[in-house]
């Protein structure tokens, strides 16, 4: 598998599932710009100390070439400047990722709309709409001048999933649902142009944010299941980008055109394995176990 030659931009990449994704196109050898609004001179409202530089140096480390771009894309302005320097630098644009988010902070689990706070309810709705319009408004013209090309919309849950279970807040529920359907109807313009969009899930996955939660590191993961026993589905968040990696490598990825996927749904199609080898299907298992009330237990998930 290899992306040499390609080149990618990931939208939302300065940590968690979006620095796992320009990793792993990196690791297949794609050109990977990867957008953020942290960078070691400027660290946004967000706090953390991650930067779109650090994951820029991954991607080169792994065989790419990482190009950090300092951009808000919630700002029209500068989503259309970085699209404009992806044309002058590099001619063409083969992958598009929309995984901007950055609404952990916003929603309040199981608090109806009328409870929750209105001003961040309807900022998390920004951050996870809006930012993947313009993105796409602004990127995808590049992308169709070349056949081949791939949009990929994060989100959380696959479309069958989200549309039996509520996501416990009605901002993350519609944020994350409309991703899926975004990707859906970006699939009917992109198809005559040659082009696929798909919207993908990853698991339960171990973020630098929720293995902070957890009081755990990726060394020692396994010590969280002894408060979350249903922990021990979780994945790297390099296994969904080993996910897209597949995806946009396949000459055949048109099948997928407008359909939901999840990072462990396609490790059972194409093969790869997360980084301890094993392959979580964490969607299944939320399904089957999880939400079955039966005990924690990966056996036949991973």
């Amino acid at each position: 598998m290899t992306l040499e030659g390609k080149v990618a931009l990931v939208a939302g990449a300065t940590r968690g599932g979006g620095r796992g994704i320009a990793t792993e196109l990196g690791a297949a050898g794609a050109t990977v710009y990867v957008t953020g609004r942290t960078t070691r001179q400027q660290q946004s409202d967000y706090g953390r100390p991650e930067t779109i530089e650090e994951t820029a140096e991954i991607v080169t480390s792994l065989g790419g070439k990482g190009i950090p771009a300092q951009v808000d894309h919630l700002q029209p302005a500068q989503v259309q400047a970085l699209v404009e320097r992806i044309r002058s630098e590099q001619g063409r644009l083969d992958i598009l990722v929309n995984d901007v988010w950055g609404g952990e902070l916003l929603f309040e689990w199981n608090k109806p709309v009328w409870e929750h706070n209105l001003e961040n309810g309807l900022k998390l709705l920004h951050l996870g709409v809006d930012t993947h319009l313009i993105t796409a408004h602004y990127a995808l013209p590049l992308m169709i001048e070349k056949p081949g090309g791939l949009l990929v919309e994060v989100t959380d849950g696959t479309a069958e999933y989200n549309a039996e279970n509520y996501r416990l807040s009605p901002f993350y529920d519609l944020a994350k649902v409309s991703a899926n359907r975004m990707a859906w109807a970006h699939a009917k313009d992109l198809s005559p142009h040659g082009a696929t969009a798909v919207s993908i899930t990853p698991g339960w996955m171990r973020s630098e944010m929720m293995l902070e939660h957890f009081e755990v590191g990726e060394d020692n993961w396994q010590d969280a299941t002894k408060n979350q026993p249903h922990f021990v589905i979780s994945e790297t968040p390099r296994f969904v980008g080993r996910a897209i990696a597949a995806l946009a490598a396949d000459p055949d990825k048109s099948r997928w055109n407008g359909q939901s996927l999840s990072s462990g749904g396609l490790a059972q199609v194409y093969g790869f394995s997360d980084l301890d080898g094993s392959r979580p299907d964490c969607w299944r298992y939320m399904r089957e176990v999880m939400e079955a009330n039966k005990p924690a237990d990966a056996t036949g998930y991973r």
